[in-house]
């Protein structure tokens, strides 16, 4: 067979980066079969979405294909010569048979038309900013975010010649006044670490239209299941992976979900930054999607039984929960999530971050670690984990108060997660407990 570059070649005598060329015509794309299963509900999709069975051994559920390159042929040469590199076989970190898999399921659960997974949750944020974001543009942020992604907004664009502003989440009117003429992105959580605020997507979507911005949403604390970002009109919606897509505490994923059109303009920066996720770590992930609506129902379940029992605490001085009517935004989570709360919940114990400590070590059940959304429930102090990056200053602009844990709550039988905490708070302010069974 003639191998061929002359079109290549020609490409890179006339300039043309062919990688970002967003008006060429496209295929089908990534895609193994027609398995959407769109008419069909959460369950259903986490199960069937995007699952190969191999016809040649009849292996039921999608194999795993651990090799990093693959048979080049006509096809492939084609595609690399005309810029379709994500869609055909030739190395893994362009594309292979275990990601395709697994970004079919994770479009199909996101409603999107296109999805990529990543090597870890900052790997799908950088590469999705750097993707979109040009020399000299600004971005508007939170106040809020993940200290990850504050570092990367705050320490790394700046190098880009890019800048970014940070606001409060909840004030629409803050985050409009902060947009400048060089502004191209406003990128929010959907709900905040650790305070879980609710950012108003769609008047953050209105300003998006208003101005000609990109709207991005990191959705990591509730999840396809208990939002769809997409359908409220944002351009993008990234996941950690790590946290309740997978929810085994078992791998590091990040995950980008959108139109072709972007997720075709963000597979080369991830390309170029190495961020692509290995066969075996798609696979289970994809092997954890099966049962990802089943763990959603019981974290939601859980985490809001356990706020109402911490609520009703006399040692708890305040809990952060969108489904509580405490909350300050419990009207806008009931219109934009009917219901589906999340699995987080944020609390303040009396004592401060002295007494928060010793109650982690009363604890059994919820495991002291950082992360989140494993079936385990795991419990941290913010302002030495996800926010240990942050100044005391900046934490308590924020609303970082001594004695904040946050809790990942998990899907362990209620009953004994709310007797561990009534032991626990009981041993450590040696006082009656205070379990009642209508928690």
């Amino acid at each position: 067979m003639k191998k061929s570059y002359s079109g290549i070649e020609d490409k890179r005598i006339t300039g043309d980066l062919w990688f970002h060329h967003l008006k060429r015509e496209r295929s089908e794309g990534p895609r193994l079969k027609d398995n959407r299963y769109s008419d069909y509900k959460e369950s259903t999709k986490s199960i069937h979405a995007g699952q190969y069975d191999d016809p040649k051994t009849g292996a039921l559920g999608t194999p795993i294909y651990q090799c990093s390159t693959f048979y080049l042929n006509k096809n492939t040469y084609g595609a690399i010569e005309e810029g379709r590199g994500r869609d055909e076989l030739i190395y893994t970190r362009y594309g292979n048979p275990s990601q395709w898999s697994v970004q079919e399921k994770i479009a199909a659960l996101e409603n999107a038309e296109s999805s990529i997974v990543f090597s870890s949750g900052m790997s799908a944020i950088s590469s999705t900013l750097l993707a979109i974001l040009d020399k000299g543009s600004h971005v508007v942020s939170s106040r809020d975010i993940y200290g990850g992604t504050y570092n990367f907004l705050y320490e790394d664009l700046d190098k880009y010649g890019m800048s970014v502003s940070f606001v409060s989440p909840t004030d629409i009117h803050e985050i409009e006044n902060s947009i400048q003429e060089n502004t191209k992105v406003l990128y929010f959580e959907s709900l905040t670490n650790p305070l879980l605020k609710l950012v108003p997507i769609q008047e953050l979507v209105a300003l998006g239209k208003k101005y000609n911005l990109r709207v991005i949403i990191d959705n990591t604390f509730l999840t396809p299941y208990n939002l769809k970002a997409l359908d409220l009109g944002v351009d993008l919606v990234i996941n950690s992976a790590t946290k309740y897509l997978n929810g085994h505490s078992d791998l590091i994923a990040g995950t980008v979900a959108g139109s072709r059109k972007l997720i075709d303009r963000i597979w080369p920066q991830m390309l170029k930054n190495g961020g692509s996720l290995d066969p075996h770590a798609c696979f289970l992930l994809e092997r954890s999607l099966k049962t990802f609506a089943l763990r959603l129902r019981t974290h939601n379940h859980n985490a809001m039984k356990l706020a109402t029992y911490l609520e009703n605490h006399p040692r708890i001085k305040r809990v952060y929960y969108p489904g509580l009517a405490s909350h300050d935004q419990y009207e806008l989570a009931n219109e934009q999530l009917k219901g589906r709360n999340s699995g987080m919940v944020s609390f303040e114990i009396d004592g401060g971050d002295e007494k928060a400590h010793e109650l982690l070590d009363h604890l059994q059940l919820p495991k002291e670690a950082t992360s989140l959304g494993g079936v385990e429930s795991l419990i941290s102090l913010p302002y030495n984990t996800s926010q240990a990056s942050l100044t005391k200053k900046q934490q308590k602009a924020i609303g970082i108060n001594d004695g904040l844990i946050r809790l990942s709550v998990g899907v362990e039988d209620i009953e004994d997660l709310i007797q561990d905490f009534d032991h626990a708070i009981a041993t450590l302010f040696k006082t009656e407990l205070n379990y009642a069974k209508q928690y």
